[in-house]
């Protein structure tokens, strides 16, 4: 018989990780303030598998991304973890190359994903929202839908699109040929053409959360991604409605 872990043991660590960090660990779901704890998501998990050698796997790729959250994103906003979490489940239990080996190379992905577009390297972003609540995923499937629409947001194959495309960024940098990307005057890298200050980032994501606008509702384990609206136009019409001013460089 398979020796089981509850998940209190293993998955309230990271809540217990979040709680040092003294951030405001703010959800985009419009229906609650708070982001689910990881001792909810364990057992979710484990209704699924409570295999222990699995669930100390996961436990430790979630914690590990996590932790590379926070050292590289310090002002990220929204912390939602639910879809990313029931994805990484999911996909596991079907992977070829068994459970806890897909496990590992995704948590090695997500963590060099994390580091190489964090503030700690040139490209310098903010936060990790375009990535988690699906915005760079929708906009890379709308470029060839018939090939990408069945690639889900928490894909390996997206995963290894993203970090193609940070090598080729950083090259770009230090060549001096971005142009769309340049420094902004708060030392981040925004690609858009309004200020993404704290304020304002919060003000136009919690708008686009209210309307059903968020192409991965991450706040939501069985979440349904939909990539086929025109969310950058959508964005870009919200901030000049609510006003936010254009981004100083």
């Amino acid at each position: 018989m398979k020796q089981e872990l509850t998940p209190t043991h293993t998955f309230q660590l990271i809540d217990e990780i979040l709680a040092q960090q003294f951030i405001n660990l703010l959800s985009l779901n419009p229906k609650k303030t708070l982001i689910t704890s990881f001792a909810e998501l364990g057992n979710l998990i484990t209704e699924e598998n409570s295999e222990i050698q699995f669930l100390i796997t996961l436990q430790e790729t979630i914690e590990s991304i996590v932790r590379t959250q926070l050292q590289n994103f310090p002002e990220n906003i929204f912390w939602d973890f639910d879809f990313l979490v029931s994805s990484m489940l999911r996909q596991a239990l079907i992977a070829d190359e068994g459970a806890v080996p897909f496990l590992n190379i995704f948590g090695e992905k997500m963590v060099l994903l994390t580091e190489m577009f964090g503030s700690k390297t040139e490209i310098r972003f903010r936060y990790v929202h375009d990535f988690m609540y699906g915005f760079e995923w929708a906009r890379w499937v709308q470029k060839e839908p018939q090939k990408r629409a069945h690639i889900e947001p928490f894909s390996p194959v997206f995963l290894d699109h993203l970090l193609v495309k940070g090598k080729e960024l950083l090259q770009r940098i230090n060549h001096g040929q971005v142009t769309s990307y340049k420094l902004c005057d708060t030392g981040y890298r925004n690609p858009f053409t309004f200020s993404r200050e704290p304020e304002d980032e919060y003000r136009l994501l919690t708008c686009l959360a209210e309307e059903e606008l968020i192409p991965v509702a991450v706040w939501n384990w069985n979440a349904s991604p939909v990539w086929n609206k025109p969310f950058q136009e959508i964005r870009q019409q919200l901030a000049l409605k609510l006003n936010i001013q254009p981004q100083k460089h």
